[in-house]
């Protein structure tokens, strides 16, 4: 099941993609020759409307848009004919301005970015698991206490609490604590001065029991409480209006788009002098495994995930390597300022040693995703 949502997440993302660009390359006046969903070999053709052929394909992993003369081999007679029967300037793709190339290729990343914004809009109106206010617990649901960090060696740590968990119950002799509110449950802590305490816990939806006994010196404004050295905050799922939704959606996907470019950047940084971190990424595997953990855990949490998933899809194509939105973007950008066209075998040679880097970079963050699942 993971797999099929995976392949469906993939298509919607790579499909919207393409779709930035066919509507870019209509709008410019460029012929657009065929709007292929999955890859060839080919299904069927679905139809044909304004000279572009709407294709069905066997590989579904995905679509792609062919426009013509993108490659830059467009024969100088094809070119003559199809002048003469357009009976205005040509369509191909080499024939526009290079601000009209720039802008056929930024509309696929910035149709994803619109994307991410879309579906993070439409997450928090359905409602994602967060840190709530006093004032939000009574319109929240699912409300429940959630450890947030675990300071190392603490009571806490040695008991095996880990962040994440969610806290049902407390349990110190006949005494006993359930609620959702932080203060009362250090309070409850606190009170019986290093009594050991019995955590009634959910972890990944499986109801376990720990036990931890509270030490002084673990709080450093308040060296005499008896404590855990457990941090918790009261969570649950809030649903916001579409007006609500729409502005903190904006935020966050600006916030997303501005750590996600600090992180990747910081990690090619890293490739370049071979000290990238591998266990921080993750492949085509490790991607499939956390869409179904999404998808499992509510709607929120699903259309959370693929927003940052086409975030980083946008953010990845605009690396000015050969083979990406950004490497082609170079080669416009280049021959805008040299005044002249790069020669097509040169820019097919050197689309073909970015395909096999990307590839290479796929096969070794695959081979650490199935490394990490059996180890």
């Amino acid at each position: 099941m993971s797999a099929l949502i995976f392949i469906l997440v993939l298509v919607v993302l790579i499909l919207v993609h393409e779709a930035g660009h066919f509507f870019a390359a209509k709008a410019v006046g460029m012929r657009v020759d065929e709007f292929g969903i999955g890859y060839p070999p080919r299904v069927l053709v679905l139809g044909k409307r304004g000279g572009t052929e709407y294709t069905l394909n066997w590989l579904p992993f995905g679509g792609f848009v062919r426009i013509f003369g993108e490659d830059g081999e467009v024969q100088e007679k094809e070119k003559k004919e199809h002048k003469r029967a357009a009976g205005r300037a040509g369509r191909a793709f080499t024939d526009k301005s290079r601000l009209a190339q720039a802008f056929v290729l930024v509309a696929g990343i910035t149709m994803n970015f619109v994307l991410a914004w879309v579906l993070l809009t439409g997450a928090l109106m359905a409602g994602t698991p967060r840190a709530l206010a006093p004032e939000e617990i009574s319109r929240a649901r699912d409300v429940s206490l959630a450890v947030g960090e675990v300071l190392p060696d603490s009571p806490a740590a040695r008991a095996g609490l880990e962040p994440g968990d969610l806290i049902t119950s407390a349990r110190v002799g006949n005494a006993v604590w359930q609620g959702t509110d932080p203060t009362a449950f250090t309070s409850f802590v606190a009170a019986d001065k290093g009594a050991p305490i019995e955590l009634s816990i959910t972890r990944n939806g499986a109801a376990q029991t720990l036990t931890a006994t509270p030490e002084q010196n673990i709080v450093p404004a308040d060296v005499s409480r008896f404590a855990l050295g457990v941090g918790v905050s009261t969570i649950g799922t809030l649903s916001l209006s579409f007006g609500a939704a729409v502005n903190e959606g904006t935020a966050i996907t600006w916030e997303l788009i501005r750590a996600t470019a600090v992180g990747l950047g910081q990690f090619f940084a890293h490739a370049v002098t071979l000290t990238a971190n591998l266990s921080q990424v993750s492949g085509p595997i490790g991607i499939a495994s956390a869409v179904g953990s999404a998808a499992s855990q509510g709607a929120g949490n699903l259309l959370s995930l693929v927003a940052l998933i086409s975030i980083n899809l946008a953010l990845i194509n605009l690396i000015p390597i050969p083979a990406l939105d950004g490497g082609r973007l170079l080669f416009v950008l280049i021959e805008a300022v040299s005044r002249r066209a790069i020669k097509p075998s040169v820019a097919r040679a050197m689309n073909t040693v970015g395909f096999v880097l990307i590839i290479l970079l796929m096969v070794v963050v695959t081979a650490h995703d199935i490394f990490r699942i059996v180890g």
